[in-house]
């Protein structure tokens, strides 16, 4: 069996991965790209985009959206969550604070954020409510 509980499930969102957002695309497939979120156990997970990119309209015209995270190394595991975007709002500069030092450590995350304009940022929430996730580790050996 490789199903998860809802904790393992939770605590593998909270860690470190780059996500793949999955957001409705009128008339188009879905938009699939990496972005960096953040989230802990049993909240939202929040990210922060360009309002004026690709993502930032789409999110903004839409109601949903999806991430999956997962490991690049086997056994492999992955988290996929879908859920309502329930806030959209300016980005402050210590939300980019955090996000930036979550992937690219204190120092090299201060730098960023500093050399980053917030203008046009907005942090998206989203509340999940549908999860899938597997863990191959707990696969039975063949």
């Amino acid at each position: 069996m490789t199903s998860m509980s809802q904790s393992e499930k939770e605590a593998f969102l909270a860690d470190l991965h780059v996500g793949v957002i999955g957001i409705n695309n009128p008339d188009q497939g879905p938009l699939t790209v990496p972005i960096w979120y953040d989230y802990k156990p049993g909240g939202e997970l929040w990210i922060i985009t360009g309002s004026n990119s690709r993502k930032g309209k789409l999110l903004t015209a839409g109601s949903r959206f999806s991430l999956a995270a997962q490991t690049e190394d086997a056994p492999y595991k992955y988290v996929t969550v879908e859920g309502p975007i329930t806030a959209i709002e300016a980005t402050e500069a210590a939300d980019l604070l955090a996000m930036a030092q979550r992937y690219l450590g204190e120092e090299m995350g201060a730098a960023y954020a500093e050399g980053n304009n917030l203008e046009g940022q907005v942090t998206i929430r989203m509340r999940p409510e549908r999860w899938l996730a597997v863990d191959y580790a707990k696969a039975s050996p063949v």
